[in-house]
C-alpha cells in the first residue's frame, strides 16, 4: 500500500518557521516565547569547555543529498517532502564531494536526505564511494523501497555495495509509527525490512548491517537505548520475523517541523527546560559536530546536520566545498546554539544514537 501524507512541509504551509532566521529567533529567545534556561555556551563553559566545542579529526563525511522525499513526517527536522524537488544535489557537487573524501582519506560516508535514493545520481555516488574503499551509510526511510518499482531492487543494490542501512522506525506498532510518519508507513516499513532481511541484512554472519532509529513521538526524551533495543528486537522478531543489528535512540531537536509541533502544542518551553535540566557534560566529548563534516545539497559546509537545517554554516572562510581547506576546518570554532541541548541531554544523542 502507499503512504498517505498527513503533514505538509513548512514551506507548503506558508509557515514563518520555513525561514531559518525565524527559527533562530525563537531559539535565541528573541520571539515572544521565552525560555529561562542558561545559554548553552555558558553551560559547557562551567564544565571546562571554555573555548566552546572544539573539533577533532574528521571521521564522517555526511551529505544531505537532497530534501526530496516520498514522505512528509510530522517531526522531520529537514522539512523534507514531495514538494522539495529543487533542493537536490547536482552531479557536479557530488563529484567534488567524492574528490574531498578521497583527498582527505575520510573513512565513512553518511548519505542522508529526504529520501537520498530519489536523487538521480545516488547510485553512481554510492558505487564510486564503495570503489574507493569507504564505509557507506545510507539513511533509508524504508517506504521508498515499496514506493515505486524503480526502487524495488534497492535491497540488492545495497547488498552488492555492502551499504550500512540505517532506517527510521519510530516504534514496533502501527499506531505510533503512522501518527508520526503518515498512514501506511508502518506496513510498508515492515515489508521493506523483510525484503532487506531476505537478502541478508541484519542476519548473523552476512556482514550486512541493518540498524534502526527510534525517536519519540512527543515532547519527551527517548528511553534507555539498550532497553529499547531489546524490546524492539523481541517484538519485531515475534510479530514479523524481522532481524536487525543495532537500535539508535535519538532525541528530537527543536528544529523545523518538530519546532513547529512544540510551538503549536504549547510544549516548547517545557521541552527546552527538560533538555536543559537533563544536560550531561560527559556527552560533549562524543558530539558528532566534533568529527563530522555536514554538506548541504548546494555544497555548503556545516558542523552538523541540525546546524545545516538552521542554515548555520561552518565558521571558516571557505565554507563551500569548492573552497575547502582542511587545516582551517580543523581549527574552526564550532557554532552552537540552544538546540545543542538536545544532543547533550541524558545519555546524549547523535546520528549514531547515545553517546555517553
Amino acid at each position: 500500500m502507499g503512504v498517505k501524507q498527513k503533514t505538509k512541509s513548512l514551506k507548503a504551509k506558508g509557515s514563518e518557521l520555513s525561514d531559518t532566521m525565524f527559527q533562530l529567533k525563537v531559539l535565541s529567545n528573541k520571539d515572544e516565547v521565552r525560555v529561562d534556561i542558561p545559554a548553552f555556551k555558558t553551560a559547557i563553559a562551567e564544565h571546562g569547555w571554555t573555548e566552546g566545542v572544539t573539533p577533532s579529526a574528521v571521521q564522517v563525511f555526511q551529505l544531505n543529498i537532497g530534501k526530496l522525499c516520498n514522505q512528509t513526517c510530522a517531526h522531520c527536522h529537514v522539512d523534507a517532502g514531495p514538494d522539495k524537488k529543487e533542493e537536490n544535489m547536482s552531479r557536479e557537487t557530488l563529484e567534488q564531494c567524492l574528490h574531498l573524501i578521497k583527498q582527505h582519506n575520510i573513512p565513512t560516508v553518511d548519505i542522508t536526505g529526504g529520501a537520498p535514493e530519489m536523487n538521480p545520481h545516488f547510485r553512481w555516488f554510492v558505487e564510486e564511494c564503495t570503489k574507493a574503499g569507504k564505509t557507506v551509510m545510507v539513511r533509508c526511510n524504508l517506504t521508498i523501497i515499496m514506493a515505486n518499482k524503480k526502487y524495488h531492487d534497492l535491497p540488492e543494490f545495497f547488498r552488492d555495495n555492502k551499504v550500512v542501512v540505517v532506517s527510521s522506525l519510530p516504534y514496533f506498532s502501527k499506531g505510533r509509527t503512522d501518527s508520526q510518519r503518515g498512514d501506511g508507513v508502518f506496513e510498508d516499513s515492515i515489508a521493506a525490512l523483510q525484503k532487506l532481511n531476505a537478502v541478508g541484512y541484519g542476519k548473523e554472519g552476512t556482514g550486512l548491517t541493518l540498524d534502526l532509529v527510534h525517536n519519540p513521538s512527543g515532547a519527551y526524551l527517548p528511553g534507555p537505548q539498550e532497553e529499547l533495543q531489546l524490546e524492539f528486537k523481541r517484538q519485531l522478531k515475534r510479530k514479523f520475523d524481522i532481524d536487525f543489528n543495532m537500535l539508535y535512540a535519538i532525541t528530537n531537536l527543536p528544529v523545523s517541523r518538530f519546532l513547529d509541533y512544540l510551538l503549536e502544542t504549547e510544549n516548547y518551553i517545557g521541552y527546552m527546560e527538560e533538555l536543559a535540566n537533563a544536560f550531561n557534560p560527559t556527552t560533549i566529548e562524543g558530539l558528532m559536530c566534533r568529527n563530522t563534516m555536514s554538506i548541504s545539497w548546494d555544497g555548503y559546509i556545516h558542523d552538523c546536520d541540525f546546524n545545516q537545517m538552521l542554515d548555520l554554516k561552518s565558521a571558516v572562510k571557505g565554507n563551500h566545498i569548492n573552497d575547502f581547506d582542511m587545516d582551517a576546518f580543523l581549527n574552526r570554532k564550532i557554532i552552537i546554539n540552544q538546540h545543542c541541548y538536545g544532543c547533550t541531554a541524558g545519555a546524549g544523542s547523535s546520528c549514531g544514537g547515545e553517546i555517553a
